[in-house]
C-alpha cells in the first residue's frame, strides 16, 4: 500500500517529457460572446482538459496534427482538425442547440467527465430530453422514469405510506446508493421516502451505474448507484413552471428559475404536492395516502475568478403522509375502525462545492453537505419520533497525465440516529462514521482502449478497515463495435435502519448485535455494444451485458420473537446473476427504447434458494413519435415475470402500459395528457392486500401496483 501511494504521488509530480508545444483555447457562446466554463476538450479522442470560468484551457501536446472535439451541455458539439504551427491562442465559437442528436453525453459519476460511450464503467444516462419529458408526465417524483430502465425495479414497501426503494440487477434496495451531485443524501432512516420527494424539474440528467461502484463512492454501491445531477445557471434567463392534476386528486405545482451573471448566479426550485387518500380496491383501507409535501432548493453560485466556481445551497423538504382506515381518515373512527399510520418528516440540508482549475488543466474539488432529517411516526398503536443527522465532506483532485488521467481524494461520511422521545423502541440510538481515501487512474491507449484501475481504503469506527479494488477496461474494435469488462468489490456495514422490502414495526427493530458481520461483495460485468449512425434521423445502439454479484455474509431481518426483529448473517453467499439487453433506435420521427433483463438469484430467504419479490424476467420499452414540432406521442410499458412471495408461492406475471400525448403551443407552452397503468393491473385483483381484521390489519409484501389506472393533465410554461 505504501509503495502504491508513493507511486501515485510520483505520477502527479511528473510532467510529460514528450510534450513540446501548448494549445491555448478560449471557448465562447457564438451569440452572446460570453465565456463557457466547464466545456470538455478532447484531443485525438483523449480527455485533455476542462475550461475554467473564463472559458480558457491550455493543453500540452506532443504532436503537430490533431483533432479537437469540444462538448458542453446545451451546445452543439464542435469538431475541428488543426495543425499547430506556433503557441498561439485560438477562439472557438459554440452554437446553442435546442436538440442535438449528435451530443456526446458526459458522465459526472465517473469523476473524470468521460463520454458515456468510452467509459470503462457501465453507465446509463437519462439526459435532458428524457428528464424533460418526465417533468410533464410525473412531475412529483422520479420513480416512474427510473422504473422504465431495464434492470431497475421500483419496489413499494408500504401500502399505507407509499414508501419505496430502488432495486438494481435483482439485489434489494439497501444495496443501491442514491446520490445528489455525487454526495449521499438518502440512506438509513431517511432512505424510505427518498425517490418520492425528488421532482425532476431541477435535474440536468440522471446517471445509473449498474454493478459495483464502491471504489469511487463508498461501500454501499454494491448493486449500483443512481446519481442525480442538478442543473447549473447559464447566461440565458431560465424559467420553468409546471402545474399537474391527476385522477387520484393529486396536485403538483413546481417552479424552477435560474440565471448567471458575470460574477454570480443562482438556481431556485420550489415545489408543492397535495394528494387526497384513495381506496382504489374498496377494501376500506387507503391505497394512496393523504399527502402534503413542500420542497424548496435555492442555490447561489459565485465566480470570483476565471479559475474558481463556488456554490452554496439549501434544500428543505416538508412531507406529511397519512394512510389507513378510510373512516379514520374521514374523522369517523369508532371501536371497529381505528387503524391509521401517519409520517411527518422534515429534511434540512446545507451543501457547498468549490471547483478550482489549476495549471495543466488539473482541477481541485472540495464539497460537502450536512443534513438533518426528523420523522414522527404515529399510529393507533404506537408513536415514534426519531432524527438522523448526516454529513459528508470530500476533497479530490483531477489531473490529466499524458495519455491518462488521475482522480484521487479523501472523504468523511457519517450519520447519527436518535429517538427524540422516551418510548419502548428497542433501537434508541445508532451511528456510522467512516473516513476513506480513493484513487483512480484511467489510461487511454491510442484511441481504442481505456484501462481503468481504482483503489479505495475505508475505515469504519466500529467495523474496521475495508480495501476495495476495481479494474475495468473498454475497447473499441471498430467504429461500430465496442466492449467493456469490469470487476469491483464493495461492503455494507450492519444497519438496522436500511430500507427493506417489507416494513416492520419500528419499535421492534433491535440494534445490530456484536456478532453481526459486515457484508462483502464481489461484482463482475462484461458487455458488448453496437452503434450505427446513418444520419441524424437514423441511429441504432445495442447493448448486451452479463452480470454477477456475490455478497458474502448477507444480512437479513428476522423475527426472533413477536416483538423483536434482529439482523442475522447467513452463512451461504447471496448471488445474483444474469444478463441485460437494451436497444435504442431513432427512425426519422420515431424513437424506441427496449430492454430485457434475466435475473437468477441464489440463497435467499426461501426454501427454493431464491430472493423474494425478484422477477426472473422483466421487459421494458418506450416508443415515442414526434409529429412535426408540435405533437409528441409516447407509449411505454413493461412485462414483469413471476416472482416468489415470502411464503414461497409464485405470483402471476403482469403487463404495465402507459400512454402520453404532448402538444406544444407556440414557443413556451406545453400541454401533456398521460395515462399510467392503462390496463388497470393491481395486486388487489389477485389477492387481498392484508390479513387479519380491519381493526388490526397485517399487510402483505407488495409485488405489483396497488394504485390502479391514473390519468394526469399537466401544463408547462418554459422560457
Amino acid at each position: 500500500m505504501k509503495q502504491l501511494i508513493i507511486f501515485c504521488c510520483f505520477i502527479c509530480c511528473t510532467n510529460n517529457l514528450l510534450a513540446q508545444k501548448t494549445l491555448q483555447l478560449k471557448i465562447i457562446d457564438s451569440i452572446t460572446k460570453e465565456s463557457l466554463p466547464g466545456a470538455n476538450v478532447r484531443v485525438n479522442g483523449t480527455m485533455s482538459g476542462v475550461t475554467d470560468t473564463g472559458g480558457n484551457v491550455t493543453i500540452v501536446l506532443a504532436e503537430n496534427k490533431y483533432s479537437i472535439l469540444i462538448t458542453n451541455v446545451g451546445y452543439s458539439n464542435k469538431l475541428i482538425d488543426y495543425q499547430l504551427i506556433d503557441n498561439k491562442k485560438i477562439t472557438i465559437l459554440m452554437l446553442p442547440a435546442e436538440n442535438n442528436l449528435e451530443e456526446v453525453t458526459l458522465v459526472a459519476s465517473t469523476r473524470n467527465n468521460q463520454s458515456i460511450e468510452s467509459s470503462p464503467l457501465k453507465v446509463e444516462v437519462l439526459g435532458k430530453e428524457e428528464v424533460g419529458e418526465e417533468v410533464g408526465i410525473r412531475p412529483g417524483n422520479i420513480a416512474s422514469i427510473l422504473g422504465d430502465v431495464s434492470g431497475v425495479q421500483i419496489q413499494q414497501s408500504s401500502a399505507v405510506t407509499g414508501n419505496s426503494n430502488i432495486r438494481i440487477q435483482g439485489l434489494q434496495g439497501r444495496y443501491t446508493q442514491l446520490l445528489r451531485d455525487g454526495m449521499p443524501l438518502y440512506d438509513g432512516f431517511s432512505g424510505g421516502l427518498g425517490i418520492l420527494t425528488i421532482p425532476p424539474l431541477d435535474l440536468r440528467q440522471i446517471e445509473l451505474i449498474k454493478g459495483s461502484a464502491s471504489t469511487l463512492y463508498g461501500g454501499g454501491a454494491i448493486g449500483g448507484l443512481i446519481n442525480l445531477i442538478s442543473k447549473k445557471p447559464t447566461f440565458e434567463q431560465e424559467a420553468d413552471i409546471v402545474a399537474n392534476y391527476t385522477s387520484l386528486t393529486e396536485l403538483n405545482i413546481n417552479t424552477y428559475l435560474a440565471k448567471r451573471y458575470k460574477k454570480v448566479g443562482y438556481t431556485l426550485f420550489a415545489g408543492y404536492t397535495s394528494q387526497q387518500a384513495k381506496d382504489v380496491n374498496n377494501d376500506g383501507l387507503s391505497d394512496v395516502p393523504t399527502t402534503n409535501s413542500f420542497l424548496i432548493h435555492p442555490k447561489v453560485f459565485f465566480f470570483p475568478s476565471d479559475k474558481t466556481i463556488i456554490s452554496v445551497g439549501y434544500s428543505g423538504t416538508f412531507d406529511d403522509r397519512k394512510g389507513g382506515d378510510m373512516q379514520v381518515l374521514d374523522n369517523k373512527s369508532n371501536n371497529l375502525h381505528q387503524y391509521f399510520e401517519q409520517n411527518k418528516s422534515q429534511r434540512h440540508t446545507g451543501e457547498y462545492a468549490i471547483d478550482h482549475f489549476m495549471n495543466g488543466n488539473s482541477k481541485l474539488t472540495i464539497k460537502g453537505l450536512v443534513s438533518n432529517f426528523d420523522k414522527k411516526t404515529l399510529s393507533n398503536t404506537f408513536a415514534l419520533n426519531g432524527g438522523q443527522l448526516s454529513y459528508y465532506n470530500e476533497i479530490s483532485v483531477y489531473k490529466p497525465l499524458g495519455h491518462g488521467d488521475l482522480v484521487a481524494g479523501v472523504n468523511i461520511v457519517g450519520d447519527k440516529y436518535m429517538t427524540h422521545n422516551a418510548d419502548s423502541a428497542l433501537l434508541q440510538k445508532f451511528s456510522n462514521n467512516t473516513i476513506g481515501a480513493f484513487a483512480q487512474y484511467s489510461l487511454h491507449i491510442k484511441e481504442k482502449t481505456t484501462v481503468e484501475g481504482g483503489l479505495r481504503l475505508d475505515n469504519h469506527d466500529k467495523y474496521g478497515a475495508f480495501l476495495l479494488p476495481r479494474l475495468a477496461i473498454f475497447h473499441r474494435f471498430s467504429e461500430h463495435i465496442g466492449s467493456r469488462a469490469g470487476f469491483g468489490m464493495g461492503y455494507k456495514t450492519p444497519n438496522p435502519l436500511s430500507p427493506q422490502d417489507v416494513e416492520y414495526d419500528p419499535l421492534t427493530i433491535a440494534p445490530a448485535g456484536n456478532n453481526v458481520k459486515s457484508e462483502m461483495s464481489y461484482g463482475y460485468n462484461i458487455e458488448g455494444n453496437y452503434k450505427k449512425d446513418w444520419d441524424k434521423e437514423h441511429t441504432l445502439f445495442i447493448n448486451q451485458a452479463f452480470f454477477l454479484t456475490q455478497v458474502n455474509n448477507p444480512i437479513y431481518f428476522m423475527n426472533t420473537s413477536p416483538q423483536r426483529v434482529e439482523l442475522v448473517n447467513f452463512t451461504k453467499p447471496l448471488l445474483t446473476q444474469g444478463f441485460d439487453t437494451y436497444i435504442k433506435m431513432t427512425l426519422k420521427k420515431w424513437e424506441l427504447y427496449g430492454g430485457f433483463t434475466y435475473t437468477d438469484t441464489k440463497n435467499g430467504l426461501l426454501a427454493n434458494g431464491k430472493i423474494p419479490l425478484t422477477p426472473q424476467t422483466r421487459m421494458a420499452f418506450v416508443l415515442v413519435k414526434e409529429i412535426e414540432e408540435d405533437w409528441r406521442f409516447g407509449l411505454e410499458g413493461s412485462f414483469v415475470g413471476k416472482q416468489y412471495r415470502y411464503n414461497g408461492t409464485e405470483t402471476p406475471s403482469y403487463t404495465f402500459l402507459a400512454l402520453m400525448a404532448q402538444y406544444k403551443m407556440g414557443k413556451h407552452f406545453y400541454i401533456v395528457l398521460n395515462c399510467e397503468n392503462l390496463l388497470d393491473y393491481r395486486m388487489s385483483n389477485n389477492e387481498s392486500l392484508y390479513t387479519g381484521s380491519i381493526t388490526n390489519p397485517s399487510f402483505k409484501p407488495l409485488w405489483a401496483p396497488i394504485d390502479g389506472r391514473v390519468v394526469n393533465l399537466s401544463l408547462r410554461w418554459k422560457m
